[in-house]
């Protein structure tokens, strides 16, 4: 009797295991093949573009960030925008001219997509405007003709992470603001790889709304002339782009966290449980969680692993073992093939 109830147990894991296994599998090889799919470039990715104000720079164990924001800003100057006399940001997060600038280093770009009221993709990482130009508004309810009328980090100093409030009137001079996504494409021009993430306030349903966004986002992909590919956390927009683009380059977004932190999708997608629907190519993973069992497997089995967002030297000399590709923020890279990286 317990020799056949060892015996069903075992039986019973290995079914568990193979079972898990399917579940967290990345895109075969065959499929790759079959669909043409292109390979991440192997570069750095500059997560939102190299900026001078934004995301990353409150960070007081990166003490390297304001050799960061003067690199960013002299990219961004010779790119063709402002001088290093501003006094206010001239590249924040997300905006044309941090794009520019990270284009004009050579490295790769990481950036945010969602939808306005009235259905243009734009670029920006938040629900909401507050951190970003201190206004509470939502990017969902707001017209791309009211989001050119908001200045980015309106007020800031350089290295600032949060903006001072804003009006949300027109300001006089020079701004930047959210940007389309069609004017960033246009900018970039295929001179750099990007990563496109689609960003979603509810991870939990999924309608008509979801499907003009995706839609709307794919079809200026789908006419953009350089390299990109496409990552997000809701394995649905994932699982969309398989059904839809089989031959764009995908990725689960994923961190490691406890049950009962955060959205259940996030959490379940942080354990690769939804890799069934996605089927990556690459599982872009938080860096902080780099010893991941579940990364570890779903690397061993074809995904590559692209680590983020590295913000030190030392963290990315720690988390070399575990990613194949970095995106970084708050520090400028050392000895990165193809890039003078002197100031």
């Amino acid at each position: 009797m317990a020799t056949k109830l060892f015996r069903n147990l075992v039986i019973g894991g290995v079914l568990a295991a193979g079972l898990g296994a399917m579940a967290v599998k990345p895109r075969s090889f065959s499929d790759k093949r079959r669909n043409y799919v292109p390979t991440l470039s192997e570069t750095m990715y500059a997560h939102r573009g190299l900026h001078d104000a934004g995301s990353g720079l409150d960070d007081a164990d990166a003490p390297a960030s304001n050799e960061y924001v003067q690199y960013a800003r002299s990219m961004a100057v010779q790119a063709g925008y402002g001088s290093m006399e501003d006094v206010d940001p001239i590249a924040p997060e997300n905006s044309l001219p941090a794009f520019a600038a990270a284009a004009e280093a050579g490295f790769g770009i990481e950036l945010d997509v969602q939808s306005t009221a009235d259905g243009q993709i734009v670029v920006i990482h938040d629900a909401d405007l507050m951190r970003v130009a201190g206004d509470s508004r939502k990017i969902a309810d707001l017209t791309y003709d009211e989001l050119v009328r908001i200045p980015l980090f309106p007020g800031a100093e350089p290295g600032a992470a949060v903006s001072p409030l804003a009006t949300g009137e027109m300001p006089a001079g020079q701004y930047q603001h959210v940007p389309l996504l069609s004017d960033v494409l246009r900018l970039v021009d295929g001179r750099v790889p990007i990563i496109v993430e689609f960003k979603f306030d509810d991870m939990r349903s999924w309608g008509e709304a979801d499907e003009n966004f995706m839609n709307a986002a794919a079809d200026l992909l789908d006419a953009y002339q350089g390299e990109y590919a496409v990552e997000s956390f809701n394995p649905a927009a994932m699982n969309w782009y398989k059904q839809n683009h089989p031959d764009v380059c995908r990725g689960q977004l994923a961190q490691d966290l406890r049950f009962g932190e955060g959205d259940p999708v996030v959490w379940g997608a942080g354990k690769l449980v939804f890799n069934w629907m996605s089927r990556p190519d690459f599982v872009a993973y938080d860096v902080q969680n780099a010893s991941s069992k579940a990364l570890k497997l779903v690397r061993s089995m074809g995904a590559l692993a692209v680590g983020w967002t590295v913000r030190s030297a030392e963290q990315y000399d720690e988390a070399m073992p575990y990613f194949d590709r970095f995106i970084f923020e708050s520090f400028v890279p050392e000895g990165t093939p193809g890039h003078d990286l002197a100031l």
